[in-house]
């Protein structure tokens, strides 16, 4: 008698992953990574914890897959708001009026993902660290291009180089980012784009 054998076949999803994705990165955007229990992302998404294993690993997996879908929408918005620029200078003020109005109608006050998580994680998990640190490269980089831009264009001054002043707009972003989560005057954050814009001038 012949023995059949079966050859198994890989499991396939039987849902949105992507949506599962936004589902879950809003839940570690509220409560942070440390406070999210895998219960909180099997009540959210709707899967069952087996689920969530086999599909995304971990809880660290899937919270390192929100903060890259975090940070991919982040670069989408930032690319669509500098597309209106005409020039360097004012595709850092338009950056920056992108936060301004992320911070006035977060009514939440949740602040940005990554800021957060860099407060709550960074020294904690070594993947984490890493993720921090690419993404901190990545906009060090993107910013020095503008300024190094807007210096050759004669839009911004020579009085500190494009590396020093990227890492002083990195550094004022992340302080304007938590300076919005008590503060949403607009008039008052406009006045300290206003002041961080006059530097470069």
């Amino acid at each position: 008698m012949k023995r059949s054998f079966q050859i198994g076949m890989p499991k396939v999803e039987t849902f949105n992953r992507d949506l599962v994705v936004a589902t879950a990165t809003e839940v570690f955007h509220d409560k942070g990574y440390n406070a999210t229990s895998m219960q909180d992302l099997v009540d959210a998404t709707g899967l069952n914890r087996s689920s969530i294993y086999n599909s995304f690993g971990c809880k660290l997996d899937l919270f390192i897959d929100c903060l890259e879908a975090y940070q991919n929408k982040y670069q989408k918005r930032t690319s669509n708001v500098l597309l209106d620029a005409k020039n360097p200078i004012v595709a850092i003020e338009f950056l920056f009026q992108m936060h301004m109005k992320e911070m006035i109608y977060d009514n939440d006050d949740r602040g940005c993902m990554i800021t957060n998580c860099k407060s709550e994680m960074a020294n904690h998990e070594n993947r984490i660290t890493t993720f921090l640190s690419q993404n901190q490269k990545n906009t060090l980089d993107f910013l020095e291009d503008l300024v190094s831009r807007g210096q050759i264009e004669n839009f911004i001054n020579t009085n500190k180089s494009a590396e020093e002043y990227a890492m002083y707009l990195f550094s004022s972003l992340q302080g304007f980012r938590m300076t919005g989560i008590l503060v949403q005057n607009k008039k008052h954050l406009k006045g300290i784009i206003k002041t961080i814009l006059q530097t470069l001038i």
